[in-house]
């Protein structure tokens, strides 16, 4: 008998469609009576919170990473967490981050509410059960499973604003599969040491590049900041004009950490021109490796939190592996 926590905190997959068709949180979680529908897995299941996921921060995430921890030690032989769609990415890369568990810790959520046609609620927790409670998704970190394929954590994203299947690893393509009989794995991913953290850092920010911009929104940024990603353009460049304000950042040793906002490929030191990703890192820019801009301001924040700054912290945002 396997031992599956489900960790709830809230999202569609736990919300019901009213009459006027607007989606709303449910005074009883729709997925808690699926345990009769699991035959060898016993599930165990918490509601740590109840929130639409863009109310989620680092916060709770610290919350959920520190109950898996717990878990671990109490002989639970994998943890699954649901989770609104629309932050899931970032609190599994986040747990990815910060666990370093053998046992098996899925992330999964729904499109759909549980009372519209076609939920996917359901099914999407029972896949997720079922890849926490196989032997091969220990070791491999976090993942998340959605409408029967698991990805990794660290690469998996959002791509369609309510398409089923929505989550999609660029480039590389999901790691497994879900079947009827269990979670089955073709690909591995390069594993990564854990930083574990007790708080969090606030004040890192996130800013998108665009045709024309100049140095205002850097300027904006409060004199508490401790962090920014910047999603620069193409394969790691900037407008001239953003150039003095960033050096002021970079003065007053904010860390400043750059991916590209392509769907695919990775930031790099490449154009030599006036805003170039050669200008950018002489002037200090840590370039991160195959991240999109919201893992990568979980990086630095997981980073920063952990207590690295100068060479460790560009050393660890910059690894995509570690």
């Amino acid at each position: 008998m396997k031992h599956i926590l489900a960790l709830h905190t809230g999202g569609t997959i736990s919300m019901t469609a009213t009459d006027t068709g607007a989606v709303v949180p449910s005074d009883v979680n729709p997925l808690l009576d699926l345990s009769a529908h699991l035959d060898g897995i016993d599930v165990i299941s918490e509601e740590v919170f109840n929130l639409p996921s863009p109310h989620v921060t680092p916060t709770q995430m610290l919350t959920l990473s520190r109950r898996i921890r717990a878990a671990e030690s109490e002989g639970i032989d994998g943890v699954v967490v649901t989770h609104g769609t629309d932050t899931l990415e970032e609190t599994a890369y986040f747990l990815d981050l910060t666990l370093d568990p053998t046992i098996p810790v899925v992330v999964t959520g729904a499109m759909r509410s549980s009372n519209e046609i076609g939920s996917d609620g359901r099914y999407n927790f029972l896949s997720a059960i079922r890849t926490a409670a196989s032997d091969g998704a220990r070791g491999k970190g976090c993942l998340v499973v959605m409408n029967d394929e698991v990805h990794t954590a660290r690469f998996v994203t959002k791509t369609h604003t309510t398409n089923v299947a929505t989550f999609r690893t660029p480039t590389f393509g999901p790691i497994g599969l879900v079947t009827k009989d269990g979670a089955h794995f073709f690909q591995e991913l390069i594993n990564q040491q854990a930083c574990p953290v007790d708080t969090v850092t606030d004040n890192v920010f996130l800013l998108k590049a665009f045709a024309g911009m100049d140095g205002t929104l850097f300027d904006a940024l409060p004199a508490t900041t401790h962090g920014l990603v910047i999603e620069a353009l193409g394969a790691g460049n900037l407008p001239p004009a953003t150039l003095p304000a960033l050096g002021r950042l970079l003065a007053r040793g904010v860390p400043v950490v750059l991916v590209s906002r392509c769907f695919n490929g990775v930031a790099e030191d490449f154009y030599d021109y006036e805003g170039g990703g050669v200008t950018l890192k002489k002037m200090g820019v840590i370039f991160c490796q195959g991240l999109n801009g919201q893992k990568a301001r979980i990086k630095l924040i997981v980073g920063l939190s952990g207590g690295k700054r100068g060479a460790a912290l560009a050393t660890y945002v910059n690894n995509a592996v570690s």
